[in-house]
């Protein structure tokens, strides 16, 4: 069995394992637990007075699009070198796919 670059393990600059392999699940779940810690700290001020609670029962609407809103700045500067990591393992399965469908339309038009 011949070693392709999708068998080979990505490498950080000195020659040690990456840890891009699993970028785009580390920064998601990443930014799902600042969301979530966005979520308990808003509810904790809304429960302790210090934020309105909204009106009627559109309180949990209310609560997590304040989170939301929070998170998105926090996770925008907290999260950059997780998504850097994540663009960059997708650019390069976007050039890996091209250069394969570029070599099989190759193959087929020597073929043809």
């Amino acid at each position: 069995m011949t070693s392709t670059p999708e068998n080979k393990q990505e490498t950080t600059r000195n020659g040690t394992p990456g840890r891009t392999s699993h970028a785009t699940l580390r920064y998601t779940a990443m930014r799902f637990g600042i969301f979530v810690a966005c979520f308990v700290v808003v509810s904790v001020l809304a429960y302790v007075g210090v934020l309105p609670e909204a009106i009627g029962k559109a309180n949990p609407l209310w609560l997590l699009l304040l989170a939301m809103v929070v998170s998105a700045p926090l996770s925008l500067v907290l999260l950059r070198r997780q998504r850097d990591e994540m663009s960059a393992q997708i650019a390069e399965r976007v050039e890996r796919t091209k250069r394969r469908i570029a070599a099989n339309q190759s193959q087929e038009d020597e073929v043809a």
